[in-house]
């Protein structure tokens, strides 16, 4: 639900695998990631080809399970952010794939031809943003000394498909450079590499309708996984969610014992009860008024990207302090 990508991205391309490897293997040479061929006969469409489809089941298994964890972010920042991020990650990481062949062949006299095929390198880059966005909560432990997280098998996952290939570390390291070159504030990547809105808005009209699914009922959201791991992941991401509306809470109480600097209740009716004629009646005094918080463009453009209105993104981040998260978070609860 609210990943069309994400799931376009775990069945075309684990389907197009499955089809090579049992039925069609005579066409594998087409999507072979050879860099002789692109760097001596300038065959340019093996980027396109060598970098999309898996050609080992292995790898074509632990990156769609990947991909399926990772669904995540589109859900929190939007399908065109989402799909903007791996374009990035996709071009910068075959830029840094050559330069790290040449590398180690300048060094280590090492002679890279082939790379492992598929989409492995936006893959790899997606670990960036879950490094560092999605929180860590203890489930459980091993032995009373190390600790299993919400966070573990995702990181097992990738450690999987890091050592299933001779040269996949290649790969692995320049999607990691990737992601931090696009998540970078300093580089400013994601201002040139983006998907334009009208290119988004043509996918959304056309694929969007295939690959949609409905909103799952309540009943259905936790615990009614088809397996155990399925069923603890819901219950992860229904943690991950509560932990946010706790910070909204405890931010709450703060500005309450601070003396009311920033009111909730008092910034946000506009949100909840924008037809409500009583409230045009009702406005606080320029004195109980606080000054404005400033607010960074950046943030309120990937609030608008979701869909919601630049006022709204505007007082949800004031409220907030300018935490990105819990104004999303706040924004999609009311």
């Amino acid at each position: 639900d609210k990943a069309p990508l994400s799931k376009s991205l775990l069945l075309v391309p684990s389907a197009i695998s499955i089809l090579l490897t049992l039925l069609f293997q005579h066409y594998q040479k087409f999507f072979a990631y050879n860099l002789q061929a692109i760097k001596e006969d300038f065959q340019i469409w093996r980027l396109v080809c060598g970098r999309t489809i898996c050609l080992d089941l292995k790898d074509t298994f632990c990156s769609s399970l990947l991909i399926y964890n990772f669904r995540i972010f589109e859900r929190r920042y939007g399908s065109r952010k989402f799909s903007s991020f791996l374009l990035g990650a996709w071009m910068l990481s075959a830029l840094f794939d050559l330069l790290l062949v040449e590398i180690a062949q300048y060094i280590f006299g090492i002679t890279i031809n082939n790379l492992p095929s598929g989409f492995l390198g936006p893959v790899f880059a997606l670990f960036v943003p879950f490094y560092s966005s999605i929180p860590r909560v203890q489930v459980t432990q091993v032995l009373g000394h190390f600790s299993i997280t919400n966070k573990t098998l995702v990181y097992i996952l990738g450690l999987q498909l890091l050592t299933s290939g001779s040269y996949i570390w290649i790969l692995a390291l320049s999607g990691l450079v990737s992601g931090i070159c696009y998540n970078s504030s300093i580089l400013k990547v994601h201002r040139i590499l983006c998907v334009p809105s009208w290119v988004a808005k043509i996918f959304s009209w056309t694929l969007e309708p295939i690959f949609s699914s409905a909103e799952p009922t309540n009943e259905v959201r936790v615990g009614m996984g088809a397996t155990v791991d399925i069923q603890r992941q819901q219950r992860m991401e229904l943690l991950d969610r509560q932990i946010m509306m706790s910070q909204v809470a405890q931010m709450r109480r703060q500005r309450q014992q601070q003396g009311g600097m920033i009111n909730w209740n008092r910034l946000f009716p506009p949100l909840r009860h924008r037809h409500n004629a009583n409230y045009q009646d009702h406005h606080p005094s320029e004195q109980d008024t606080p000054p404005p918080t400033e607010v960074s463009e950046e943030q309120v453009a990937r609030l608008m990207e979701m869909g919601f209105s630049r006022g709204d993104a505007l007082e949800a981040l004031r409220a907030s302090n300018n935490d990105l998260n819990v104004a999303t978070n706040f924004l999609l609860q009311h």
